[in-house]
């Protein structure tokens, strides 16, 4: 089928379910965090999809900013010890993180197919390197 073919569907849904952006129905990950190749639905092809650091950067930010608000809140009003926290407050702020992952991953993916998303690609305009007049 062509890609006109395929209604826009909405990208935080299709990215919190982790599925394929332009059909919705196929898996878009394989494993935990690899991006298949392509979708065995509509055979969409994922090269476009680069989402690099991007949603582990955005998830530890959001994370730690809710993250370190709970942990001053239970700080401040339980005063507890310092291994409650290492037993309590750290494998928690991971969880955090591990679970919010994967659906931000693939939120990011569907949003560069929206918008689709290439690579840059790099032209000289002749004001550079060689013919430079500031020898």
């Amino acid at each position: 089928m062509s890609e006109h073919a395929y209604p826009p569907l909405n990208t935080l849904s299709t990215g919190i379910r982790c599925r394929c952006p332009r059909c919705g129905k196929g898996p878009l990950l394989k494993g935990y965090l690899t991006i298949r190749d392509e979708c065995p639905v509509c055979h969409l092809d994922f090269s476009f999809a680069d989402p690099a650091d991007g949603p582990a950067f955005f998830v530890m930010s959001g994370v730690g900013v809710i993250g370190m608000m709970a942990f001053m809140a239970f700080e401040f009003t339980v005063h507890p010890p310092i291994w409650v926290h290492m037993v309590v407050t750290l494998p928690l702020l991971a969880l955090m993180c591990l679970s919010v992952l994967r659906p931000f991953k693939g939120w990011l993916v569907s949003e560069q197919y929206v918008h689709k998303a290439a690579p840059p690609e790099w032209q000289s305009i002749g004001k550079h390197g060689e013919g430079s007049k500031w020898r």
